[in-house]
């Protein structure tokens, strides 16, 4: 569920080890439901949160970069877990900095996915002021019950001067 316009939020950069999309993907015919769900099933089966080193907490963060454009054009996904900054990427997984800007805070309720992909729908269609750098969901405590959860999405935004 959406809400309303609330102040930004000015977020540091945050260090990340976890798995990257092998290729880009597109919100077209849902291509990004599938392909951002693969790589979850792949997180959750290989148990990679449990092999990166040095996490600050267990919170696990979905990540979508490198935006083309806007919604409309390829990104790249990532999902991981927030370490100490210069921390090495064990074999098999990768690294990725989200760096210091300007966030807006909006938190998805309900029953996971559902409630999530909802929300990017709300946030596709609304007016809101997006940069296109990275934006990113947090999957912390309050996500743990799938058919009652919280998710907050930062969207990544510019503040005029």
């Amino acid at each position: 569920m959406q809400q309303p316009f609330m102040q930004p939020i000015e977020q540091e950069a945050i260090h990340l080890i976890g798995l990257s999309l092998k290729h880009q993907t597109t919100n077209a015919n849902g291509q990004s439901a599938t392909d951002c769900g693969n790589l979850w099933q792949e997180f959750e089966k290989g148990n990679y949160a449990a092999l990166i080193p040095d996490k600050l907490n267990q919170d696990v963060l979905a990540v979508y970069h490198n935006y083309e454009g806007d919604h409309t054009h390829p990104y790249s996904y990532f999902i991981g877990c927030k370490v100490k900054p210069g921390t090495a990427a064990p074999a098999g997984l990768n690294s990725l900095v989200i760096p210091k800007g300007a966030y807006q805070r909006i938190t998805a309720k309900g029953k996971i996915p559902d409630c999530v992909a909802d929300a990017w729908r709300q946030i596709w269609k609304s007016s809101r002021p997006r940069a296109y750098r990275p934006d990113f969901e947090v999957y912390d405590h309050r996500s743990r019950d799938w058919e009652n959860a919280e998710v907050e999405i930062f969207l990544s935004i510019n503040i005029a001067s």
